[in-house]
């Protein structure tokens, strides 16, 4: 089966980006998203491969919007621990992702039970 222009650009993009083609690979993923690509993580995943773009480049209002973008797209979205962890981009990720659930929530801690004490 064919893939369909939109994820032909995204994995063109993909390719570019790793051969380190930066500007080719930025047109090509954007071009994936314009085709308008399906899936939410193949969405996803060209708005994070954007972002390490826009970062690297200079670009943290846009590399900020990108990462936004990948986890509209896609609410499972996050980067892998070693992506989390570069320095161009993992600030700006940080900053945008969404909390845990449990993050900043207090559980309150009941009181201890009354002791019962037996009447003689």
């Amino acid at each position: 089966m064919l893939a369909r222009p939109a994820e032909q650009a995204l994995l063109g993009g993909m390719r570019l980006y790793d051969d380190g083609d930066y500007p080719a690979a930025e047109r090509e993923l954007e071009r994936a998203l314009v085709l308008d690509l399906r899936a939410a993580r193949d969405k996803a995943t060209a708005q994070k491969y954007l972002a390490f773009i826009y970062c690297t480049s200079g670009r943290e209002s846009a590399c900020e919007l990108a990462f936004r973008a990948a986890i509209a797209a896609d609410p499972q979205f996050a980067l892998s621990r070693a992506e989390e962890g570069h320095p161009a981009w993992g600030p700006v990720y940080r900053r945008v992702r969404p909390a845990p659930a449990s993050a900043g929530i207090e559980m309150p801690i009941a009181p201890p039970a009354p002791k019962k004490t037996a009447n003689p």
